[in-house]
């Protein structure tokens, strides 16, 4: 009886054990036949996974001409846990690098992960790339992977167009779009539109043999995305006026900002010294930028946006508008000037007196505009200066100076607007006077702007008081229509017929017998212009000069700097009307004057 019972189990546990097998040959079956995930897992060691990087955007001046595009480049990738036994001194030959490189490179790919790819050399020129290619069979672990490197068909607008540069610690936490190894806009537009030039990043999945040579696309492309290129920007320069503009500011320090008065579009934006883009791209960008950081005349500053000057006598006009608005001077009204001998403000120069606002202007007399500032802080209405002061100074915040734009041009400066705060500091409230401050009466003092702020005074007062925001941006895609983003009317706080005598007085700077700028005169076209010569405490004045044209209709307005040359007259006045005269005419029939501007040499003064 005992050892029938002991016969049913035994059955009973071969029954059990033969189903747990069929369920494991059942479970195997599916594991490695019909699902596939664990496939994909077993062939990881023999799986590429290489990123598509897009097309970034290309960008078109206003007029369709191409000023940057992009060109094939190749980053050498490594995966550290890929690597085997091989001869170093062989590698280094084969990509140009030192030993002591070598090892700063693989270290620091190491660091960053054993078993994820990394850039080990980046931007490898289309000429290198093939030889590389070659010989990269020897050294398992190491791989290509396709990029683009901008290039500019034009050696211009490097300021204004920017550089890529690749990511940092901040960029990779600002943005998780971003791995280590990527490029992203680093100044300029490439900066302001990053997100609309670099696309989407696409992927694809390959096998590769023991020797390290990709054997074709995985499971047929199944798991492969693709990268959709960046948008391509339209902008508002006008490349050939932007190239002309930096051609004439060679061999001197400045900048040049020209605008469309309608519409706040930048036509050119320039600043001397400049560099050749091209300079910051590829392998060579690194050296390149040391040698430009290091210059002495700082090639790599903005002068346009960054550069902070005293405006000069070019503020006099907006102290005249001011003085008109609130009710202190009018048209007739005279004031005597004692030439160099005047006090408390000298003149520059003897001239005819008493005189009246039209003739101040023309003459950029000192005295008259001194008395002018006076007559605003204390006008009787307020009671004392320091109240004056106030309502002046909210006048001429009105103008878009002491802000910065806040439009697509990045690393703007506000300039400087002195505040009551700022004297009380100094001289304690109430003990101060407009004698105290009489400086700021002919735009000295404290008071900095910009270029990109005095071209947009010249923009104010060709359109009779209202400016839009300078932008760069005319359309993004394919999209035709202009760019609206920026398309915002701004208002001073003068009244427009008070503009009407100011533009008077600035087209008889050129068309006056007495004008600072008559010597410039452009045929068949009435320009408007102001000359300044600003004090420079650190060397020779800086000549400045903003203008407008044509009068009846004004399509371009501007500013020019050009630091330590003298007098407003000299250096900046007839750059400004050669370029006014290169927008509207597309010639420059003055040669006289050109070969006098392209041979002038302020840099290397003796």
């Amino acid at each position: 009886m005992i050892s029938k019972d002991y016969q049913n189990r035994k059955f009973v546990i071969i029954a059990i054990f033969l189903l747990v097998g069929i369920l494991y040959a059942i479970r195997l079956f599916m594991l490695q036949v019909l699902n596939n995930d664990y496939k994909l897992s077993a062939e990881n060691n023999v799986l590429r996974y290489i990123t598509e990087y897009p097309a970034r955007g290309l960008i078109y001046d206003r007029n369709g001409v191409l000023m940057v595009y992009n060109e094939a480049a190749y980053d050498l990738m490594v995966i550290p846990r890929q690597l085997t036994a091989f001869d170093t001194t062989e590698f280094c030959s084969l990509l140009h690098l030192e030993p002591e490189d070598f090892r700063r490179r693989l270290t620091k790919a190491r660091k960053y992960s054993y078993r994820k790819p990394s850039v080990f050399l980046e931007q490898i020129s289309r000429e290198d790339f093939g030889f590389i290619d070659e010989k990269l069979y020897k050294y398992p672990g190491f791989y290509v992977q396709s990029r683009t490197l901008r290039k500019y068909p034009e050696p211009i607008a490097a300021h204004l167009l920017g550089y890529i540069g690749e990511v940092n610690k901040r960029d990779l936490k600002r943005d998780d779009y971003y791995t280590l190894g990527d490029y992203v806009g680093k100044s300029g537009l490439e900066r302001s539109y990053e997100s609309r030039l670099r696309g989407e990043k696409g992927l694809s999945v390959v096998m590769v043999d023991v020797f390290n040579r990709e054997k074709g696309s995985f499971a047929e492309g199944r798991y492969d995305t693709s990268a959709i290129a960046g948008n391509d920007l339209h902008i508002s320069i006008d490349a050939e006026l932007q190239a002309y503009g930096e051609l004439l500011m060679q061999n001197k320090l400045g900048s040049i900002v020209v605008l469309e008065p309608s519409s706040g579009e930048i036509l050119a934006l320039v600043t001397s010294p400049s560099y050749d883009p091209n300079l910051l791209v590829g392998r060579i960008r690194s050296n390149n930028y040391i040698r430009l950081n290091e210059d002495s005349l700082k090639p790599l500053m903005n002068r346009a946006i960054m550069g902070t000057y005293p405006p000069g006598s070019t503020f006099k006009i907006v102290n005249a508008l001011v003085a008109m608005q609130e009710a202190v001077l009018f048209p007739s009204t005279q004031y005597h000037c004692d030439g160099p001998d005047s006090r408390p403000i000298r003149c520059t120069h003897f001239h005819e007196t008493p005189l009246r606002l039209n003739e101040a202007i023309l003459q950029s007399c000192n005295s008259y505009f001194w008395n002018v500032f006076r007559s605003v802080l204390k006008n009787p209405l307020y009671g004392h200066d320091s109240i004056g002061f106030r309502h002046w100074r909210d006048h001429v915040f009105s103008f878009g100076f002491g802000n910065k734009f806040n439009t697509d041009i990045p690393f703007e400066l506000n300039g400087n607007i002195p505040t009551q705060a700022y004297y009380d500091n100094i001289y304690s409230p109430g003990h101060w006077r407009a004698l105290t401050v009489r400086s700021l009466g002919i735009g000295q003092g404290e008071i900095l702007v910009t270029p990109l702020q005095l071209a947009n005074l010249s923009a104010i007062i060709a359109n009779r008081g209202y400016y839009y925001r300078p932008h760069i941006l005319k359309g993004i895609g394919n999209d035709d229509d202009p760019y609206e983003e920026f398309i915002d009317m701004h208002y001073t706080s003068i009244d427009p017929q008070n503009f009407d005598i100011i533009r008077k007085a600035m087209l008889d700077v050129f068309e006056g017998e007495h004008g600072t700028a008559r010597w410039y005169r452009i045929d068949s076209v009435l320009v408007c212009g102001k000359t300044g010569t600003v004090e420079n405490p650190h060397g020779d004045d800086h000549s400045m000069f903003i203008a407008f044209a044509p009068f009846d209709n004004p399509t371009i307005a501007l500013s020019v700097i050009v630091e330590n040359s003298g007098f407003g007259s000299t250096w900046a006045a007839p750059i400004a009307t050669l370029l006014i005269e290169k927008y509207l005419f597309g010639e420059t029939k003055r040669a006289y004057l050109e070969e006098r501007m392209l041979a002038g040499n302020l840099i290397d003064k003796e």
